[in-house]
C-alpha cells in the first residue's frame, strides 16, 4: 500500500491526550509509536471495531447492522474468546479496540468483556447512544480502563435527534452523557451522521461550533446505503461535498475516517487502519462493507487481515470512501454482489482474481490515483 508519512500540526488538546496515554498506558503508547514503521512494511495498524453483541435499546433510522444478526444457534463471542482476540491483536501490534454493537451499555457482561480485552494493552473506546451514560457509569467505565467515549448525536434540535434515533428523550440523555463523560475525565468525541442534505447546511456549521465551544471534536460518518438505508442513494455525498468537509477541518475540530492521523495519510482506512468484527466472528473491511474476509473462529486474525490487504481496494491507497462516495464500487460490488444475500457475504463471492494484488510491481503501478483509475476501467 502507498505510504504517505506526513508532518501534521497537532492541536494542544491532542498533545495532552498523548502525554496522558504515555503515562497511564505506556505499553499502548509504545505500540502506537511503531505505527509508521509498520505501515512502511505494508502491515495493518487496524482499529478493531468490535461488534460484541447486537442488543440495543434504540432502533435508529440508519442502523447498519440490521441484517448482520444471525440465528442464536450460530457461534458467537464470549469473554473467553475475547481474551484470545486480544492476545492475537496484541501480537500483531494493534493498539485500539472500539466496543460497539448494538449498544454496549446494555450488555450484561460488558465489565467481563473489558477485562478480557486487558485494558493496559489497548486503547479502549465505547461507542454509545448515551441513554445509560450518567456520571456514575462514566466513572465506572474509566476505572475499568476505558479511555474514550464515542457518543452519537445528530442534531442540536431535540425533536430532530429523537426522531432520527426513534427514541423520545434521547437528545436530553445524550447531553447528560456528554457532560458525564467530561466530568469523569474520559476522552470524548461526538459521532454524527452526515447526508447529502446536511453536509452544507447552516445547521451543521452551528453543530460544529457548539460542540467545539465545549472542547469536543466531531467525527463525521458519511451516510452509507447499507442496513436500514440499503438502496437509499439520495443521502450519499459526492467528491465536492467531501472536499468541502476537508476545508471545514481547517477551521473546526471535525474529522472523518479519511483525515490523516499519527502522521499518516492512508486514505480509505478499510483493513489498513480498521476492520470490523461481527458478533459471530466474521472480519469485515469496515462496519459498512458487509464482506467477510474470514472468520476468527476458523482462522488466525493475522491471516484474515493479510488476506484483506491483498485485495486491491484495501491494500492500496484510495482517496475516497468506497461505500459512501465511490459509485463504481457501490454499483459493481455492493448492489450486484452484496444486496439480497445473507450477510456478511464471503470474500470469494464478491472479489475475483482480478481484484487481488498479484505482485509488488502491480501494486506500485496502481498506487497512484491515475494508475488506479486505469486499472479500474
Amino acid at each position: 500500500m502507498e505510504k504517505k508519512i506526513l508532518k501534521l500540526k497537532v492541536h494542544e488538546g491532542e498533545v495532552d491526550k498523548r502525554e496522558r496515554l504515555k503515562k497511564e498506558k505506556p505499553y499502548v503508547y509504545k505500540k502506537i509509536l511503531a505505527f509508521q514503521d509498520k505501515v512502511r512494511k505494508g502491515e495493518s495498524i487496524a482499529i478493531l471495531q468490535f461488534q460484541y453483541d447486537y442488543k440495543c435499546n434504540f432502533s435508529c433510522e440508519h442502523c447498519c447492522i440490521t441484517k448482520l444478526r444471525k440465528k442464536d444457534t450460530a457461534r458467537y463471542f464470549t469473554p473467553e474468546e475475547v481474551k484470545e482476540l486480544s492476545k492475537q491483536a496484541d501480537e500483531m501490534g494493534l493498539a485500539h479496540i472500539v466496543i460497539t454493537g448494538g449498544e454496549p451499555l446494555v450488555f450484561p457482561d460488558l465489565e467481563e468483556v473489558i477485562k478480557a480485552i486487558d485494558p493496559q494493552k489497548f486503547y479502549i473506546t465505547i461507542d454509545t447512544n448515551g441513554w445509560l451514560l450518567d456520571e456514575k457509569k462514566a466513572i465506572f467505565l474509566r476505572d475499568l480502563g476505558v479511555d474514550k467515549i464515542q457518543l452519537s448525536l445528530d442534531s442540536l434540535e431535540s425533536s430532530n435527534h429523537d426522531e432520527f434515533r426513534h427514541k423520545d428523550g434521547s437528545f436530553q440523555r445524550c447531553m447528560r452523557a456528554l457532560e458525564s463523560a467530561k466530568k469523569a475525565g474520559l476522552n470524548i468525541i461526538i459521532q454524527t451522521v452526515v447526508t447529502k442534505q446536511r453536509v452544507r447546511s447552516e445547521e451543521f456549521i452551528k453543530f460544529l461550533e457548539f460542540l467545539n465551544s465545549k472542547g469536543v471534536g466531531v467525527f463525521v460518518t458519511y451516510a452509507k446505503p447499507v442496513g436500514a438505508w440499503e438502496g437509499n442513494f439520495d443521502v450519499l455525498v459526492d467528491r465536492k461535498d467531501m472536499d468541502y468537509v476537508r476545508e471545514l477541518e481547517k477551521k473546526y475540530n471535525v474529522f472523518t475516517h479519511l483525515t490523516p492521523g499519527y502522521g499518516l495519510d492512508l486514505g480509505c482506512i478499510a483493513v489498513k487502519r480498521m476492520v470490523s468484527i461481527t458478533k459471530y466472528g466474521d472480519i469485515m473491511p469496515c462496519p459498512y462493507i458487509h464482506v467477510s474476509l474470514g472468520n476468527f473462529f476458523e482462522e488466525p486474525l493475522k491471516d484474515i487481515i493479510n488476506r484483506g490487504l491483498k485485495i486491491k481496494w484495501f491494500g492500496k491507497y484510495v482517496d475516497t470512501c468506497l461505500i459512501a462516495e465511490d459509485r463504481y464500487f457501490i454499483k459493481e460490488y455492493v448492489v450486484k454482489k452484496i444486496y439480497g444475500n445473507p450477510l456478511p457475504v464471503p470474500w470469494y463471492k464478491v472479489f475475483t482474481e482480478e481484484d487481488f494484488i498479484k505482485n509488488e510491481q502491480e501494486l506500485k503501478a496502481i498506487e497512484t490515483q491515475e494508475g488506479f483509475l486505469k486499472w479500474r476501467t
